[in-house]
């Protein structure tokens, strides 16, 4: 099959350090943040720094208009070939309208426009559940591979319904310069498993796609597309899928099932991707049945992971899960819905300990409040007692708890939980302070905030958060001490940069001196003013 007619072939598969394209000297974000670790930093980002960020020097710029609530973070391409157009730096914009969007980065102007809808349908209700609203169309952060097909390739999952109330979950490949859909696509999302839990038929779980939203972002590794299921408001019958995608020619290539024989227990993340090392995928699985029974091998009896830190396995292309780490007391917060699953995890890079030995690390939290670090080798799994096991775990110090992602940068990892200020911590050989090093002033409400960094290696490094208030403001922190403000959206006088309500799920984007901010009904450009 040639690189122009395959569906999904070609991804980008670096390993976990960033997964981002340069060309020319410029930088293309093409996952959920910036890379498959999910680490949240650009660290090419020459423009921004700590001196011109200021409301005097920097502020709204342009905003793209679109045709429903941008929950899905924006992706960039540097300098691609449009036909018909000439080149232009793009930024891809998908709305829960099940539209995409290509617009020119620096103007706003349009480039095109697409409805992933099928003939005669419409976007999903919202079940009855306010989470995503007011329809559920493109609700992830897709990916793209910049060498698949002629121009490159967008891939991302919409869901609809048509007019006999038959529901449909596909991913799409559309050219990233024209928006046309590659050969091949859609691809209609099916699945099954062995099980007897919630929604199973003769010894087998089936994948209803009227019960589920893909809202943790697509995860491109080793030529595999791997999407991550959840409910709508923890309405049952659900359990918690896993299902890859080939992408040479859209075949499904692995399945998995995190609660089998059980309920609930799905990949909710808050937007959060589905991050990686390289080889395996970590993720923060939600409130759902853990057998509290372990097999010889200290798993557990029926295989449900409800309530989990998992690492999957993708050898042979077939899903397992490899190792896990559960709270000793996980079933009473599963029943209390104090989950891990409204948090993102990040694959830390390696780090010497005290004695000079590498650790390889994960981060991940919830709504228990907690910092759960694991090591990646050897995660904990499951003792009734107590957590002694894990490598590494902060009680009590999100107070608020997570519904949204962290960011890592120069050893620093950033939280902000709910109702309380955005956190600073740092590793220091291997283990990470206690306590926050460094606090904002500003408290974040409901859902708290997912950062985003931009820095020039180790310099000129910047915090970006939204706070999700009325109206929504954008904040810029000095990332190595939290409590100085750079700027936020409501300095400026008159309401210069104010911007309306950023979406539930918004996550900044930063690239090549500007940054993207989705709202209910666009994509908002800030960057420096003319002439600065």
């Amino acid at each position: 099959m040639t690189r122009s007619t395959s569906f999904l072939r070609y991804a980008l598969s670096l390993p976990f350090v960033l997964c981002i394209v340069f060309a020319a000297s410029a930088t293309d974000v093409t996952t959920y943040h910036n890379d498959i670790a999910r680490s949240g930093q650009n660290l090419q980002e020459t423009i921004l720094t700590l001196n011109n960020v200021n409301s005097s020097n920097f502020g709204k710029l342009l905003t793209m208009s679109v045709d429903s609530v941008v929950d899905a973070e924006p992706l960039y391409l540097y300098q691609l070939a449009v036909p018909g157009q000439g080149t232009h730096n793009v930024v891809y914009v998908e709305t829960e309208n099940d539209s995409a969007y290509a617009f020119d980065a620096d103007t706003g102007t349009q480039l095109w426009h697409t409805s992933v809808l099928g003939s005669g349908e419409q976007p999903s209700d919202i079940h009855n559940c306010s989470q995503i609203t007011p329809t559920i169309g493109i609700t992830s952060t897709p990916v793209i591979d910049r060498k698949l097909g002629p121009h490159g390739t967008i891939i991302l999952v919409a869901m609809s319904k048509d007019s006999s109330s038959n529901y449909y979950q596909r991913i799409h490949a559309l050219d990233a310069a024209t928006g046309k859909e590659q050969p091949g696509s859609p691809i209609t999302v099916q699945a099954k498993y062995p099980g007897t839990g919630d929604g199973s038929q003769g010894g087998y779980v089936i994948f209803d796609p009227y019960q589920y939203a893909e809202r943790a972002g697509l995860l491109l590794l080793n030529h595999v597309v791997y999407t991550g299921w959840t409910s709508h408001c923890d309405e049952r019958p659900y359990t918690g899928w896993v299902i890859g995608y080939s992408e040479k020619n859209g075949a499904q290539t692995s399945v998995i099932d995190l609660t089998p024989n059980g309920n609930e227990g799905s990949v909710w993340q808050a937007g959060g991707g589905l991050s990686s090392d390289g080889s395996n995928i970590y993720l923060l699985d939600a409130n759902g049945t853990f057998d509290t029974t372990l097999n010889s091998q200290g798993f557990p009896s029926s295989g449900d992971f409800g309530n989990g830190f998992l690492k999957l396995s993708t050898t042979n292309n077939n899903l397992a899960v490899a190792d896990y780490f559960e709270m000793y007391n996980t079933v009473q917060e599963s029943d209390s819905d104090e989950d891990l699953g409204s948090g993102g995890e990040i694959v830390l890079p390696t780090m010497k300990d005290g004695n000079g030995n590498p650790q390889e690390l994960a981060i991940g939290a919830g709504k228990d409040s907690n910092i759960y670090i694991v090591n990646r080798s050897n995660m904990g799994k499951f003792n009734p007692s107590n957590d002694n096991a894990i490598y590494q775990e902060i009680d009590g110090v999100l107070s608020g708890g997570i519904w949204g992602a962290p960011a890592y940068y120069g050893g620093n990892i950033y939280y902000g939980p709910v109702s309380n200020n955005l956190l600073g911590f740092r590793f220091t050989q291997a283990k990470l302070s206690t306590s926050p090093l460094s606090a904002t002033t500003t408290s974040f409400p409901y859902p708290g905030t997912t950062p985003s960094i931009s820095a020039n290696g180790a310099s000129n490094g910047i915090v970006w958060a939204i706070e999700h208030s009325s109206p929504s403001v954008l904040h810029a922190y000095n990332a190595e001490n939290l409590k100085q403000e750079l700027y936020n959206t409501n300095q400026a006088p008159n309401g210069r940069d104010q911007f309306g309500s950023a979406s539930h799920f918004g996550t900044p984007m930063i690239v090549n001196g500007k940054v993207y901010v989705g709202t209910s009904t666009s994509v908002v450009v800030f960057g420096l003013l003319s002439g600065k």
